[in-house]
């Protein structure tokens, strides 16, 4: 009998059990081990626990799981695999479940009275608008009007449709309507972003469109030179006593039939400044529109050189601008004009101008005087030194420029202390409204555009990483002029002693009685004759209309107020003054505050390493 087995070579070893002896078959056997361990060694390891296992091992589940490089236990194999699949599955879930489960957003907080105050305040323009009105112009009982303007003065012969009416009567003054297209340009400007936020952004750029289109028809705006600017369009004045004009006749706008005579200037340097400020200030609004923009910057830059070359005063030409709107100087509007230009085409000589020392002495910047820090149609200085405030917190012109606007900077910074009522510079009414026209009549139209003027500047410090500013040696806050600008707001709103809103239309409580013709009539079909309308003007019914958004001309000195139609000191509502409460308004509006850095600067050309030109020469 033979066996077989392999030697520790490879080879085959016979064994013949025959004749085999025990000594030779334990050396076989050890030669058998010897093989298997260099044969095992030269095995892996799962080949090495296959070749282990015993014969009844091999038919048993197995305990181990062979990754290639990993070898774990069965079931911690099953128990990790069943962890994955049930984890996708519970992540397949909750992304099924957040895709189709309606989403239910955190509401947003309901309007603040300043943005609900701004939608109402915008409609005013819509109810003033002259000429052909829009199909959505939102105010029912509102027609087309002064269809015939300038044409039917045969002086003058040129169209003259279009623009606003300037307050309860039906004449329009360009003088107080460029500084009104001024002031709601400055507010686009500064604060787009509230606007579009409060869904407003279109409509008052419209408005503002409406109103510099209008001016652009009162000079010939195609030329380079002009020699006379059209002023006004109606008459106020009621010299001869019964002479059918739009003081004297209580009638709707769309009904008149009286002449509108055309008013014309050919030296009104405070007036062409004011239209140069407004056109300038519209052509960084619609800068997105190349073509227009171009187009109103061409025609400020007319006005500008009309301006500078014909001297002379708006009220000087007579006309009713000398009793309504009696301009005091030009020299205001040559700094805040200058300042417009500037920004609006980055042409230095503008701002070498508007920063000249002698042109700021004659505009009053050295020396205050009664009316110092009030900003209004009239005076214009305030505005400007805030304006190019703004200039020296962003930009820092520097040289030659620099010594100006420190001096602009640090009197604007007076003017805001003085506003503040730790210094008393400024009476106030016992509710706390300041007396910014000393008293006199018709103060909210004075109030809102410093609480422009002092909300924008905190806003201004806070964009420049400014805390705040010196008052002396007392160091404020920028926030408290926020405080400031709330407050006197506030006040117009509704929080004040007589507990009436001066806004039409907001709030519980307001005047009914405004002094307004086209309120106060009902529209019936009933063409009123000039005398006619007058049982609508004395009647103690309230307005028919409601003319929405309002700003009437405010409270006496002691806070008292009368709701009463013939009276105009307390209820007439302005174009000038409604363009100061919207900006305020928007200014103060939102959850958020801050200013556009950059729109404004976006035709203002880098200020450095190009040197800066030689000053321009100074001429009075």
């Amino acid at each position: 009998m033979s066996m077989y087995g392999r030697d520790p070579w490879g080879g085959p070893l016979e064994i013949h059990a025959d004749s085999a002896t025990d000594d030779d078959r334990s050396r076989n056997l050890d030669l058998d081990r010897a093989a298997l361990s260099m044969t095992s060694r030269q095995l892996d390891e799962t080949q090495q626990s296959w070749l282990l296992a015993g014969p009844g091992d091999q038919g048993k589940k197995k305990k181990y799981v062979d990754l290639g490089c990993l070898i774990v236990s069965r079931k911690l194999f099953l128990w990790s695999l069943g962890a994955v699949v049930a984890a996708a599955a519970l992540a397949g879930l909750i992304t099924l479940i957040v895709k189709t489960v309606p989403r239910h957003h955190r509401p947003r907080p309901p309007p603040d009275n300043y943005t609900l105050a701004l939608h109402k305040a915008l409609m005013f323009f819509n109810a003033q608008r002259s000429g052909p009105i829009p199909k959505h112009n939102n105010v029912s009982w509102r027609g087309n009007s002064g269809m015939k303007d300038g044409i039917s003065d045969p002086s003058y012969g040129k169209s003259l449709v279009g623009g606003f009416y300037d307050a309860g009567d039906a004449i329009k003054f360009n003088f107080p309507a460029s500084f009104a297209m001024t002031m709601l340009s400055w507010s686009v400007i500064e604060y787009s972003a509230k606007y579009d936020a409060a869904g407003e952004l279109g409509h008052v750029k419209e408005i503002i469109k409406w109103g510099v289109d209008y001016l652009l028809k009162t000079f010939n705006s195609s030329a380079d030179t002009i020699d006379r600017i059209a002023t006004q369009v109606g008459q106020g004045a009621t010299s001869g006593g019964a002479n059918p004009n739009d003081h004297y006749c209580w009638t709707r706008p769309e009904d008149i039939d009286y002449p509108r005579p055309v008013y014309e200037c050919h030296s009104c340097s405070d007036l062409a400044a004011e239209m140069a400020a407004a056109l300038a200030a519209a052509s960084i609004v619609f800068k997105d529109n190349k073509a227009y923009s171009q187009k109103l910057v061409h025609g400020a830059a007319t006005l500008w050189k009309f301006s500078r070359n014909q001297r002379g005063r708006y009220s000087e030409g007579g006309s009713d601008a000398s009793i309504f709107y009696n301009s005091t100087s030009y020299w205001d509007e040559f700094v805040w004009g200058g300042a417009w230009m500037y920004l609006a085409t980055g042409n230095a000589s503008y701002l070498q101008l508007s920063t000249h020392p002698k042109l700021a002495k004659h505009a009053g910047a050295f020396w205050g005087g009664p009316d110092y820090g009030v900003l209004s149609w009239d005076n214009k200085l305030t505005g400007a030194q805030v304006l190019l405030s703004r200039l020296r917190l962003f930009l820092s012109p520097g040289y030659p420029y620099e010594e100006m606007l420190r001096t602009f900077h640090n009197q604007t910074g007076i003017v805001m202390c003085s506003y503040l009522p730790v210094f008393n510079s400024f009476n106030r009414t016992k509710g706390g409204l300041i007396q910014l026209n000393h008293g006199r009549p018709q103060p909210l139209q004075y109030v809102v555009n410093v609480a422009f003027l002092a909300s924008v500047y905190s806003d201004y410090l806070e964009a420049s990483d400014t805390p705040g500013w010196y008052c002396g040696p007392n160091f404020f806050p920028a926030g408290v002029l926020r405080d400031f600008a709330r407050t006197q707001i506030d006040y117009i709103l509704g929080k004040n002693p007589q507990k009436m809103s001066y806004v039409v239309g907001f709030g519980k409580r307001y005047p009914k009685h405004v002094h307004h013709r086209g309120a106060s009539i009902p529209k019936n079909g009933v063409k009123y004759s000039c005398k006619g309308g007058w049982k609508w003007r004395d009647t103690k019914k309230p307005n028919p209309n409601t003319i929405f958004g309002a700003m009437v001309a405010g409270p006496d000195r002691q806070d008292g107020f009368r709701d009463v139609r013939t009276n105009y000191n307390y209820t007439e509502p302005t174009l000038a003054g409604n363009a100061g409460l919207v900006a305020a308004l928007v200014s103060l509006s939102g959850e958020g505050t801050g200013v556009d850095k950059n729109t404004m600067f976006s035709a203002v050309p880098p200020m450095s390493p190009t040197p800066p030109p030689p000053p321009a020469p100074w001429r009075p």
